[in-house]
């Protein structure tokens, strides 16, 4: 074996012993990146996007959007990296949502069209929380750095020139690529996880888990046979989705809280 092959597996190797982890549903996964160094990815990318992006100055949509994300978080237990949540509405006909590491939230006005009620828009919220309790954005981190040795992600300040060419690479493996023009898919597990935990959240928040099939169906005619609504372009809409959240809600338990009326 040639030396730099010997070295290769030997950093491959050093680095699955020390970061091999498990997700929230016992999903074996290889974290490399630290809480701290996530958020820091996760906030920096954030800051950039509310100075490219309008926010929305419409009160009753942010005390909205606040008030429903805020009974969630509350179900959230305290993170690694970070001591609160920060949640920014912005103003983009996109129908599309994210959470990224480091506590912050984004809610385009365009998905209030199509997540018609508060339960709805629990749902997407639980579902983006979901990805970033489940160290999601990390493990697409991870992997992306083991295909480029020697290419330091966490060392990118996200708005220098000099990284130009990797800035659009990373706001997409932290689940914000499609504002970008770079779509970098969760994989099917990490959706399924997603469904699992997010729906977990919205119920024991007092939201109707019910509501979650309603949306996905709401999504699916919002596409109208063309262009499907950003969000399903990074969550791919699979035919079991329904099936697996149906599932899901049968071995729910009766949560004894009432959600907030944030109408």
């Amino acid at each position: 074996m040639r030396p730099w092959m010997k070295a290769f597996s030997c950093f491959i190797t050093s680095m699955s012993l020390v970061a091999c982890s498990a997700s929230p549903t016992g999903r074996n996964q290889l974290l490399l990146f630290s809480n701290t160094e996530m958020s820091s990815l996760g906030a920096q990318s954030f800051e950039q996007m509310k100075k490219e992006i309008p926010i929305s100055q419409d009160r009753k949509t942010n005390a909205y959007v606040q008030c429903v994300a805020n009974a969630i978080i509350a179900q959230v237990p305290k993170q690694a990296g970070f001591d609160s949540w920060e949640v920014v509405v912005f103003d983009s006909k996109q129908v599309n949502a994210f959470a990224l590491p480091g506590g912050k939230i984004g809610i385009y006005t365009g998905l209030l069209n199509v997540a018609v009620n508060q339960d709805q828009l629990a749902t997407v919220i639980g579902h983006e929380l979901a990805h970033v309790l489940a160290n999601h954005s990390n493990e697409r981190l991870s992997q992306s750095q083991l295909a480029n040795v020697g290419l330091q992600v966490t060392d990118f300040a996200i708005g220098a020139s000099e990284y130009g060419q990797y800035r659009d690479l990373t706001m997409a493996a932290l689940g914000v690529g499609v504002q970008y023009g770079v779509i970098l898919p969760y994989g099917r597990r990490q959706e399924s996880e997603a469904d699992i935990l997010g729906l977990e959240l919205m119920a024991k928040a007092g939201f109707d888990p019910k509501e979650s099939i309603a949306l996905w169906r709401n999504m699916a005619k919002a596409s109208n046979g063309s262009q499907p609504p950003e969000l399903l372009s990074t969550h791919p809409s699979h035919d079991t989705r329904i099936a697996d959240l149906n599932k899901t809600m049968q071995s729910l338990p009766n949560y004894s809280v009432s959600a907030p009326n944030c109408h």
